[in-house]
């Protein structure tokens, strides 16, 4: 079995449900990292010379190669990064190898012979 990382940097009011969008589509888990920050093409908004911004998760998924991409465009969709510039982005890479991830392996076996 191969493997992708999706990275996704979104609105911590919207984590769960990207997370449960991801789960609608095979991802088998995740790790957030909380209260990250950014800077993007527009300045962000300031009050009395501070920042106003979101809090700002960062999602990792492991996921398997042939679901990576469904996976990809719901959480998109459901996180209306399209939106504007600044609801969020996703990304994935190639996973060369991993380890300790047997029990995701087993659990995907019967959901990915399906989808082939």
């Amino acid at each position: 079995m191969h493997f992708k990382l999706i990275i996704a940097f979104v609105d911590h009011d919207k984590t769960d449900k990207i997370i449960n969008a991801a789960r609608e589509k095979g991802a088998t888990g995740s790790t957030i990292i909380s209260q990250a920050r950014g800077k993007g093409l527009k300045h962000n908004k300031t009050f009395l010379g501070l920042d106003i911004e979101n809090q700002r998760n960062v999602l990792l998924l492991l996921v398997e190669q042939h679901l990576s991409r469904e996976i990809l465009e719901n959480i998109s969709k459901v996180g209306e990064f399209d939106r504007d510039g600044q609801e969020g982005i996703a990304f994935q890479i190639d996973v060369e190898d991993a380890v300790g991830i047997v029990h995701q392996i087993q659990a995907l076996e019967t959901t990915v012979e399906k989808k082939l």
